[in-house]
């Protein structure tokens, strides 16, 4: 489906996107895994895809700053040529939960320029190098819809800001026949829940959702894989909720 593709993945060594980087792989993509702190990660990433007969190759770069996106690009160039068919904008994080009161600029800095600013100038960079049918692929949170958890409000507020520019550019690069869309997972089961969400509220949210589970990484990847084939040709700005119904209950 996918086969002479390129793919560009930030955040592409763990969780959703080591399983969007070896989907992609799966389906013929030629993929650049990016990472920032996750060598182990990104290389057991690498070893799988290769695994699958695929090709990939990793790329350590903070896509946070400007001197690591124009990193990613050199080398994704270097590797697989002037050409990038698909962009997965997948860095992000949470960092910590914290009140109104414990924000300060440092921490909003860091959340911000991980979750919003990064794809904004991740995408200055590569849409040059992006022909007509291509696709970028935003990674929004359902946060961005209902505000987060208890102190997420950073968080949250970014991957608004995500879901809100997904739109942006889907005006702005589809008349180049470059189509932005973005994905707003709701509960996954991945280290970053692990990290900061406890049992008990997972359980919960799980207990809540009409799926009664908590979602799979590879159930994202295989959405991102669709929205970066010719099987969603005609769909272009859309911010997809994938929640077990949880958004709807």
């Amino acid at each position: 489906m996918l086969a002479g593709k390129v793919a560009v993945v930030t955040g592409g060594a763990r969780d959703i996107g080591r399983a969007i980087s070896v989907g992609l792989a799966r389906e013929g993509a030629k993929v650049v895994v990016n990472y920032h702190s996750s060598a182990t990660g990104a290389n057991e990433t690498i070893h799988e895809i290769k695994g699958l007969g695929g090709e990939a190759v990793a790329v350590q770069a903070d896509v946070s700053q400007s001197e690591g996106i124009q990193h990613l690009k050199a080398k994704a160039i270097e590797a697989f040529g002037e050409k990038v068919d698909i962009l997965v904008n997948n860095a992000g994080g949470l960092f910590a939960r914290k009140t109104l009161q414990e924000l300060d600029e440092s921490f909003y800095d860091l959340v911000m320029g991980v979750n919003f600013k990064a794809t904004v100038f991740v995408i200055q960079a590569f849409e040059p190098l992006m022909r007509e049918n291509s696709s970028i692929i935003n990674l929004s949170s359902q946060a961005a819809r209902d505000g987060g958890g208890g102190g997420s409000s950073l968080y949250a507020s970014s991957k608004g800001a995500v879901t809100t520019f997904t739109r942006s550019m889907a005006k702005e690069l589809g008349p180049k026949g470059i189509r932005v869309n973005a994905i707003c997972p709701g509960l996954i089961a991945t280290k970053f829940h692990d990290d900061f969400t406890n049992d008990e509220v997972r359980d919960t949210v799980a207990g809540k959702t009409p799926l009664k589970r908590e979602g799979h990484a590879e159930e994202v990847a295989d959405l991102v894989t669709f929205l970066a084939s010719g099987n969603s040709s005609f769909i272009n700005g859309v911010n997809y909720d994938i929640n077990g119904g949880l958004a709807f209950s």
